[in-house]
Parts: structure tokens; sequence; C-alpha cells
């Protein structure tokens, strides 16, 4: 999928992170446990190689939870790199963030200890500096694109965060990428079509998570195809338009929106070696083009 959805804020914020990192302790990254490759920055990575970073993987209540545990021992292997599985929404960790900035980073007499804290749209980056506050100073909301700016919060404790806005990155050069951002919520609605993103999503479930399907759907028979899929979803919620075909558009944005609340189930859509595969692939295509 081709995503062209780069607000000009995000270049303005990129240049800004860019000017505020040789400050910068610590750098906390914030990522959707359902997609923790696709929803990592790759500038982002490539400005914090030599600083200490805990990724947060949240929404984890959503994902498949041995599929979360391998992408944190894939990550615990990389220096400088500590993860936690968060439900944000649900839970309270303060006090073990807090511990864990100050293991990784312990204060210096005098100084505050600055924490930057990154993420793409919509992975709970503002939920995150709201709980460690303990107050509302980010906003938060469902729909991507919330802050616009960077903000410094005083925790009062030694640390001080610097909230930035989430970013996405002009080009995602992997397809499936773009889908499972788009899935996942973290590109706006009006920029992609839902019923791309629900063939997509039907395909993979289909063959990832059927008995989640059979369960959710109550189907005798899974069926075969996504568009087969969705017609009979769309049938069972009376999605239908005249002469009794299925509207597509009805039925996918209402399989879209249960598959994001995880009323479908805990799923990941990647693990490292799918994504170690992907992008051998990408590479192949690049060197096609170029040559």
């Amino acid at each position: 999928m081709s995503i062209h959805w780069y607000p000009g804020h995000m270049r303005k914020a990129s240049n800004e992170m860019i000017e505020s990192l040789p400050l910068v302790n610590l750098v906390i990254e914030v990522l959707d446990a359902r997609i923790p490759f696709s929803s990592s920055n790759p500038f982002i990575q490539d400005l914090v190689t030599e600083k200490p970073s805990i990724k947060i993987l949240n929404k984890c209540d959503l994902a498949d939870p041995e599929i979360t545990q391998v992408w944190q021992d894939y990550y615990e292997q990389q220096d400088n790199t500590k993860t936690m599985a968060l439900d944000l929404q649900h839970f309270d960790p303060s006090k073990q963030v807090i511990d864990l900035i100050n293991k990784l980073s312990p204060q210096k007499e005098g100084r505050n200890t600055l924490v930057m804290v990154t993420g793409i749209p919509n992975v709970g980056k503002s939920s995150l500096i709201n709980s460690l506050a303990g107050r509302h100073i980010a906003k938060t909301g469902n729909e991507p694109a919330v802050t616009k700016g960077q903000q410094k919060i005083n925790l009062r404790n030694g640390i001080m965060l610097l909230d930035t806005p989430g970013i996405l990155w002009p080009k995602i050069e992997n397809p499936n990428s773009g889908y499972r951002l788009a899935t996942t919520g973290a590109i706006k609605n009006t920029a992609v079509s839902y019923e791309d993103v629900a063939f997509f999503a039907a395909e993979f479930l289909l063959q990832n998570y059927p008995a989640l399907l059979r369960e959710r759907f109550k189907f005798d028979r899974l069926p075969e195809t996504e568009i087969e899929l969705l017609e009979i979803i769309g049938a069972q919620r009376g999605c239908l338009r005249g002469g009794g075909q299925v509207d597509l558009e009805r039925v996918s944005t209402i399989f879209i929106n249960e598959l994001r609340a995880g009323t479908l189930g805990t799923i990941s859509f990647e693990t490292p070696e799918v994504i170690d595969t992907e992008l051998q692939h990408v590479e192949v295509l690049k060197a096609e083009k170029a040559e």
C-alpha cells in the first residue's frame, strides 16, 4: 500500500528532534505491540543509536502475547535497549517506567535527566506522558496526529520529559507495513480505503487466526477467500443494498473497527522472521528498479 499522509508538522517535528537530541539522556519509543516493527519510525532509529532506550510495546492487551514476548527478546538483544509490554489504557505503569529510566540513565547531581518520548501517531505516547506526570498534560485521542509540537514536562523527581509529535516518514518502502499501519489506525482514515485495508486484514486472519474468526462469526465452514469472508459478515450485520447485495464499504468499516478494538481477539500482524523476509524482498525490488 502506498501511503500519502505526511502532514507539514511532521517534517517540522523531525527537524526539532534533531536539534534537541544532543541534550537528551535517554529515549523512550512507544510502539504498537501488534506491529512493533511497522510502528517503529526508521528516522527515530537512526537518531538514537548512541542513546540508552526503552521500547514500550503498548496495547499489549490487543496483541498475541506469545509474539509480543518474541519481540521483547528480539529488541533486548540490542545494545542499551530495554522493553516493557504495557496496556496504557487500563493500567498505570509510572513507577516501573521511572525506575527503569533511573536504572538506564542515573541522575547527575543538580541536573534533570532529559527523556525524549517518541512514537508514530496513535500508539499511546500521550497516554504514557500523562501517566508519568500524574495529570492530564498531553492531548490524547483515537485519531492519529493529535500532538502537534514539542513540550517539556518536569516530573519534579529529577526527570524532565520531552514530548514530541507522532511522526511517520515520507516513504514507507515495505507495502505490508503500510497496510499494517492502516489496519491498526496509525494513519487517518481519510488517507486510506477501508475496503483495501479490510481485504488485507481478512486475508491475514484467514491464514493466521482462523480459530478467532470461527469463534467470533460462528462459522460452520471457514470462508476460503477475503471477499467471501466479508460478504458473510456483511449479511450477518445487515450491510445490504438493494437487491440483497452486500455493501462492502460498510462491512469493511465494521470489520476493521472491531479488529482495532480487540473484539476479534488478541492478534499480532508481524514477527521478526516475517519482517526479515519482507525486507529482503524490498531490497530485491529496489535493486531491480535501480537496474
